[in-house]
């Protein structure tokens, strides 16, 4: 493990309210828990306001201002500690524990339970209470101020997580709430390991004004700071509503429980308030909407042991830091046929497929792990092994939109391939695409600088980088799709594979129009000259002629081949220029 694998966040400073007390650490270190017996708080508090924000009223109220222990100083202070344990650790109170369960929903600690191995959590932060002063909070008591933090280990390997707590206050996050978090995101960034965070929570606590704030701001700079350093995982297993969606948004990889897990910026009062519309939490921002059309989700799953179990699986990809190199699985006892690979791409390019299938049969046996499934399915990404290494993968999908690339597949693409790269993943890219999707919608809304992502990203990355041209290859999409004048280390194509400017058909209409239209038979002559065109150039020699292509494959030699490529490009090494960073494609 590294000793520091990249700049930590800089540390919280001091609030206002702080800035003029004496002490105010300590007194944040003294009252913890709740009362063993919380009183009924106001209905209103579990309810997420339009914006975001939600009352404290979830918090139990200290009988007489006391908490267990508190005044035990001449007592058994274990009996004591006992009893702020016990306070701590009951949430909301077993009525509100209840209700979580009655809807579906895990409690906090429940889905650390479904996170991490068994008995390997250790809790940071118990009791810590808020410092609020105003409107209902003064002896007020919010166990561990609605969320709980602290790190164990997933298959063996440390990990970092903090869990907000619904039953809580609504798992408002209020300032030291928010310095929980912080304080985790530091610690995992200088620890070189994953941090996930399980979101459930009204938002801003508005009882404490900009204080609250602040502490999304400085979480939002701690995301940034570990971006590209550790792995970020974000679990959206209740609302996050508000500002604290940016949060999970500046993570690398978000998960979504169907039902139960929406995000959104304003809520479906103030939609129906400001601009007519009739719109529930789910239909606004539920799981399906961020899967299918916002990008926002990166995995849905359909509840929440699915869903921890998924987060498992992803993390078995990763390397803990972006010094490390990914962990390594077994190699599979029985490899694919590569004969299986023959014939599942059609010789008709107008003839769509599966690329999955290829996915399936060139890699290890059930080891493909695609995200985005939902989103932009005219390319496929996600992670795979090969030989038990850890791989990713970006394949357009011949069955959607024939495989083009436009703006969100542009997106999802990019994205993927600056991961990959921030946490040393190799990228093989299996391409077969006519191009970029035509028309006005896609002039209007920037294809131009959306396609240009993917140019950026693949020749930014410094991983290895490995081509196939399964069939079509034509024209900006043959060079986006990591061709060797892009950055690809090396590129193959099957026997199959048409490597040119555009299609045949299409080419032979321009370079042959007035021959076309004198004829009187147009249409043998374009036949004709579409059959030359296609003999002379829809084959993968003219580019392996000049080593635009190492190597043109049998299928069944593929999986062989890219192993030993990727074998060889294990010790790759590539210095960028020196720069403060680039300027990436809006």
């Amino acid at each position: 493990m590294p000793k520091s694998p990249g700049a930590g966040p800089v540390a919280p400073g001091r609030s206002r309210r702080q800035a003029g007390e004496d002490g105010g650490g300590a007194r944040a270190g003294t009252a913890s828990g709740s009362s063993p017996e919380p009183s009924a708080a106001p209905a209103a508090a579990e309810v997420p306001s339009a914006a975001g924000g939600q009352g404290a009223g979830a918090g139990a109220r200290r009988p007489g201002g006391t908490l267990p222990g508190r005044d035990a100083a001449d007592g058994d202070a274990l009996t004591a500690l006992r009893a702020r344990r016990a306070a701590a650790l009951g949430g909301g109170g077993p009525e509100r524990l209840a209700r979580q369960r009655a809807q579906g929903k895990r409690t906090a600690r429940e889905r650390l339970d479904l996170l991490f191995d068994p008995g390997t959590f250790t809790e940071l932060g118990l009791h810590v209470l808020h410092r609020g002063t105003d409107f209902d909070l003064p002896g007020r008591d919010i166990p561990g101020d609605a969320v709980v933090t602290g790190f164990g280990r997933v298959d063996g390997r440390t990990v970092f997580a903090f869990s907000q707590d619904f039953t809580a206050a609504g798992g408002t996050l209020g300032e030291m709430h928010a310095r929980k978090i912080v304080s985790l995101q530091e610690m995992a960034t200088r620890s070189g390991a994953p941090l996930v965070g399980i979101n459930d929570s009204g938002g801003a606590r508005i009882q404490e004004g900009v204080d609250a704030l602040d502490g999304f701001a400085r979480i939002f700079r701690g995301n940034v700071m570990a971006s590209g350093v550790v792995p970020q995982v974000s679990v959206i297993v209740g609302p996050c509503a508000g500002g604290a969606v940016y949060s999970p948004a500046l993570t690398d990889f978000v998960f979504m429980v169907r039902d139960i897990g929406y995000m959104y910026i304003t809520g479906p009062e103030v939609v129906r308030a400001y601009l007519g519309q009739q719109v529930d939490h789910s239909g606004l921002g539920g799981g399906d909407v961020h899967a299918q059309r916002s990008g926002v989700c990166h995995f849905l799953e359909a509840d929440e042991p699915a869903c921890f179990a998924a987060v498992r699986r992803l993390l078995g990809y990763l390397p803990a830091n972006n010094l490390e190199d990914p962990p390594v699985a077994p190699a599979p006892h029985v490899a694919p046929e590569g004969a299986a690979l023959r014939g599942v791409v059609p010789a008709d390019p107008g003839k769509a497929y599966d690329v999955r299938t290829v996915i399936a049969r060139l890699l290890d046996p059930g080891s493909f792990l695609e995200a985005h499934a939902l989103w932009a399915e005219n390319a496929v990404v996600g992670f795979a092994r090969l030989e038990g290494r850890p791989l990713g993968v970006v394949a357009n999908q011949p069955k959607v939109k024939a495989g083009c690339l436009d703006i969100d597949c542009s997106d999802k693409i990019a994205r993927f391939v600056r991961t990959c790269d921030a946490f040393n993943l190799p990228v093989l890219t299996l391409v077969d695409t006519p191009g970029y999707l035509p028309g006005t919608d896609q002039e209007h809304r920037g294809i131009i600088r959306h396609g240009a992502k993917v140019l950026y990203a693949y020749a930014e990355a410094t991983v290895p980088k490995v081509s196939l041209v399964l069939r079509k290859a034509y024209g900006g999409a043959y060079i986006a799709m990591c061709s060797r004048g892009l950055g690809a280390d090396l590129a193959a194509a099957w026997p199959g594979a048409e490597i040119a400017v555009m299609g045949a058909e299409g080419a032979c209409n321009i370079i042959f129009r007035a021959e076309i239209q004198r004829a009187t038979d147009p249409e043998s002559v374009r036949a004709a000259r579409t059959a030359e065109y296609r003999a002379a150039f829809a084959h993968p020699y003219v580019a392996a002629a000049r080593q635009y292509v190492d190597a043109v494959l049998d299928p069944a030699e593929s999986r062989g081949w890219l192993h030993a490529v990727l074998e060889v490009l294990r010790s790759k090494r590539q210095e960028a220029p020196a720069r403060k960073h680039g300027n990436e494609p809006a």
